[in-house]
């Protein structure tokens, strides 16, 4: 069973959610609650998967992100978006945000994105992904090769275009012909030689480097 806790200052949101989550047999909403409440139910409730809103009136969910670092098991936050935010992309990346999400998304795609939340350790679609890294970088530097790249083999680097689509480790499985478990050390060790911590900040890299130019989305 997954266990979610919701955070945001928006009831509708919260109760439209957990309504929505509940219709899965393996996800359980153990609470939804304003930014005011949040670390004191993480701590007490320990879910493992939290879907965090960054702009709240009562506490910033950039502050809770941080907090979050100095848990022994943090659990795996997603940032909730409506693609106003921006600004908050690299500063929620730094802070080891796992994806981010639509508030809109579609009831069958936001339990997916929970599921891969939890199995992959990200939430990563395609649209969110692109527009996520083309909003992000249209403020960044110059576009440029990451010299990292280098460090990667041909295979990791068509399992890193995969993964910047927002392809799931399953779906990356079934792409390439291996096993989930041999993408998932493939997706490892891709994180570990681009020096990253999450596969939202892989596929930024991906973008960066030029590597989707050429290549489309699913």
């Amino acid at each position: 069973m997954i266990r979610v806790l919701i955070v945001d200052d928006e009831a509708l949101i919260r109760s439209g959610f957990t309504h929505i989550l509940d219709t899965a047999e393996d996800i359980e909403v153990v609470d939804a609650v304003s930014g005011a409440e949040a670390m004191d139910k993480i701590i007490a409730l320990r879910p493992d998967v939290v879907l965090l809103d960054i702009r709240m009136p009562d506490v910033d969910g950039l502050a809770i992100l941080e907090r979050l670092r100095d848990l022994s098991r943090p659990p795996v936050t997603a940032v909730l978006t409506t693609f106003d935010t921006d600004e908050y992309v690299d500063a929620a990346l730094r802070l080891g945000a796992a994806g981010f999400l639509l508030k809109d998304t579609d009831p069958e795609h936001l339990i997916f994105q929970v599921r891969s939340l939890m199995t992959d350790g990200s939430a990563l679609s395609s649209k969110v992904t692109r527009t996520i890294i083309a909003g992000y970088l249209s403020g960044a530097a110059p576009v440029q090769p990451n010299p990292l790249v280098e460090r990667l083999t041909a295979r990791e680097r068509d399992i890193l275009v995969l993964l910047a689509q927002g392809r799931s480790n399953a779906e990356i499985s079934a792409e390439v012909f291996l096993g989930v478990g041999t993408v998932k050390d493939h997706v490892s060790s891709i994180l570990t030689k681009l020096e990253v911590s999450n596969r939202v900040q892989a596929a930024l890299i991906a973008e960066r480097s030029g590597l989707l130019a050429d290549r489309a989305g699913p």
